[in-house]
């Protein structure tokens, strides 16, 4: 399989699962079919139009592309009617979220990269080509934004895309190696979750309490 191939083949399998996880987080929202579709297109094709746009390729994918657009819709439809065999629609999310995270960054840093972007731009392209759908979903969803939370998540996407710039840069652009980068954010992000790994957060005081006495003169 030739590096474009695999290219195509690891973003249209990004594409579905994140419509997956876009359709799931609708559906235990408890939006209607359109609802479900939107979110699960947004989902799956957000972060692609911004990576296409980022690096000039006009129109993008999303939209130039039928199989990108069907992909996102027919397995956001799929869920829909589905959903009463998909136990535990949390945990379904979480594990499709962690391996569109992973596909999403390769595919991402890869096509910055063979677009004569520097290392350094294409890693932060595809750390937001990762973030971008599930950014999108959380918000039509009314969810705060995994990727503000205190969570290893465009944490792992960056250095994912690390990885995969450092492979593209030694000449390592295969299938196997970019199948590997993918699999250790998928397994990254999973484990942050499981171990409840988090990045820091600010402390801080609690207010302090007035004594008696009159208010203070400024």
């Amino acid at each position: 399989m030739t590096t474009s191939a695999a290219l195509l083949t690891a973003d249209l399998v990004g594409v579905a699962v994140f419509a997956a996880s876009g359709a799931s987080a609708a559906v235990a929202k408890r939006l209607d079919l359109f609802g479900v579709v939107f979110v699960g297109f947004v989902a799956a094709l957000g972060g692609g139009i911004f990576r296409d746009l980022v690096i000039d390729e006009a129109p993008p994918l999303a939209f130039a592309d039928w199989r990108y657009a069907t992909a996102a819709a027919v397995t956001a439809v799929a869920v829909f009617w589905l959903h009463p065999q998909l136990a535990r629609l949390r945990t379904t999310v979480l594990v499709l979220d962690a391996a569109g995270l992973g596909l999403f960054t390769v595919t991402g840093t890869l096509k910055a990269l063979e677009a004569g972007v520097p290392a350094v731009g294409a890693c932060v392209i595809g750390m937001l080509t990762a973030i971008g759908g599930g950014l999108g979903r959380d918000l039509l969803t009314g969810e705060i934004p995994v990727v503000l939370r205190r969570e290893i998540y465009a944490v792992a996407a960056l250095a994912g895309s690390i990885v995969v710039a450092g492979l593209h840069g030694l000449g390592y652009t295969g299938p196997i190696p970019l199948v590997t980068a993918a699999v250790l954010i998928f397994a990254l992000r999973l484990v942050a979750l499981r171990r409840r790994w988090g990045a820091p957060v600010a402390r801080l005081r609690p207010p302090r309490t007035r004594g008696p006495g009159p208010d203070p003169q400024w």
